[in-house]
């Protein structure tokens, strides 16, 4: 069993995390927020710790956003979008037990005294933002890290922000750079 409590948006989202693993979970009931849904992450958050685990979409990163400025030593977990996605629907409920257990197993903790170990001109010399490809860069080093798929301005943020190092990051590049070459028939461009 998962020591923390897992604050997800709905029910179904509850569901799927149960199908992955042995949890407790709180759904916010999207942002609805109510007086008794954040007094019951409050006590989750005092005694045992709580994991936001969000849809990968705008709403899922608001109410993340929320509740990390609430619950600043909350723990993170992403399931990355193309993970999250099916019928037309992106969410938590449609994430596969192991894309749930893959992000658990990547868990971040954001830090409220961040660094600067990270600056735009690494953003673009890893091709993260300026290029065509730059969304889809930026989503695979965001799984590989597991911080999740973000523009290129939040995707800086959360470098920063969730303890990511300079070698886990160079790792992750070069991780994209020699999986584009295994997929382009092992040729260099």
């Amino acid at each position: 069993m998962i020591k923390e409590v897992i604050v997800v948006e709905g029910k179904q989202d509850i569901a799927a995390v149960k199908r992955a693993v042995d949890a407790e979970c709180i759904a916010t009931e999207g942002f609805n927020l109510l007086p008794r849904c954040l007094s019951r992450i409050e006590q989750a958050y005092q005694k045992r710790g709580i994991i936001i685990l969000t849809d990968p979409d705008s709403a899922g990163e608001r109410i993340r956003k929320f509740l990390s400025e609430r619950f600043p030593e909350a723990r993170h977990a992403f399931v990355p979008r193309e993970q999250a996605n099916a019928n037309n629907d992106i969410g938590i409920e449609q994430a596969s037990p192991a894309a749930i257990r893959d992000a658990l197993s990547k868990v971040r903790l954001h830090e409220w005294e961040p660094t600067n170990e990270f600056n735009w001109q690494d953003i673009m010399a890893a091709g993260l933002s300026g290029v065509p490809a730059a969304a889809g860069r930026r989503a695979a080093v965001g799984e590989k890290l597991g911080i999740g798929y973000a523009n290129a301005k939040s995707f800086l943020y959360r470098l920063n922000h969730y303890g990511v190092s300079r070698d886990e990051f160079m790792a992750a590049i070069t991780g994209l750079a020699a999986a584009a070459g295994q997929n382009s028939g092992g040729e260099e461009e």
